[in-house]
């Protein structure tokens, strides 16, 4: 890890240069009009489900939340286990994961949940945010929503290289890709020692998974995510009505 933060670090000058550009020329969009929680019916025990996150969870690009990875996400569970399901979405553009322990935790629901979803990390990435603070803040994330949320089971999954971003440069992908090994690992470390479960990327990530702004996830890109995190939960949790196949795992470089 120590050699990734080296060479991020020499790269500081281009990152401030491409990431300037980058901001000036973004396509800014609002998030997600729509309830933020929801039911769908079906047979035996509730599945109760949080999702916490960053803009992804606030739905930006969406036209309505039922859309969102927070909805998409508990249909896909539906679909899978034929169990009736409740969502709640707890969701901050531009989040990272400092704001979600500061300012979105303490506010989400005194609910029993059974499973809680967190998306974070991006923000995280392209702030340049260094290892250790990313290692406070997600750390204290993960110790909050397990204290909040005993019964829980927690899962994260792993930053997409920003070379898959269509609305990022190629000077500033490259400088972020070395940030995402550091943001990976340290997300990796830190559910493995606070009793969550870090999921690889999904895979195949392509133009059409994005929307307008070439940055939030498009219906397609949210149905796809929810897809491939619903079938880890399952395949997990052995909760399936049939068996699913082993999903691939994550590739380092790319």
């Amino acid at each position: 890890m120590l050699a990734w933060q080296i060479k991020s670090l020499a790269l500081l000058p281009l990152y401030i240069f491409e990431g300037l550009r980058a901001r000036r020329n973004q396509l800014r969009l609002p998030p997600a009009k729509g309830p933020v929680s929801g039911s769908i019916e079906g047979e035996g025990d509730t599945l109760r489900l949080l999702v916490i996150g960053d803009s992804s969870v606030a739905g930006v690009g969406m036209d309505h939340t039922s859309a969102g990875l927070t909805a998409s996400l508990a249909a896909d569970l539906s679909k899978r286990t034929k169990q009736p399901v409740e969502w709640r979405a707890c969701g901050a553009n531009s989040a990272t994961s400092e704001d979600l322990r500061v300012n979105v935790l303490p506010y989400t629901p005194q609910e029993t949940f059974s499973h809680i979803y967190i998306s974070i990390g991006f923000n995280d990435l392209k702030n340049f945010r260094s290892a250790s603070a990313f290692k406070r803040s997600f750390g204290g994330l993960l110790y909050g929503l397990r204290t909040k949320y005993p019964g829980a089971n927690i899962y994260w999954s792993n930053i997409m290289s920003p070379k898959q971003v269509p609305a990022l440069s190629k000077g500033l992908a490259y400088v972020l890709f070395f940030r995402r090994q550091i943001i990976n690992k340290v997300g990796r470390t830190m559910c493995n020692e606070r009793t969550a479960t870090h999921l690889p990327v999904m895979p195949n990530i392509g133009p059409e998974h994005f929307c307008i702004d070439g940055v939030h996830a498009s219906v397609e890109g949210n149905m796809r995510w929810a897809e491939h995190v619903g079938a880890l939960i399952v395949q997990k949790e052995e909760i399936a009505t049939k068996p699913l196949q082993s999903a691939a795992p994550e590739k380092v470089s790319g």
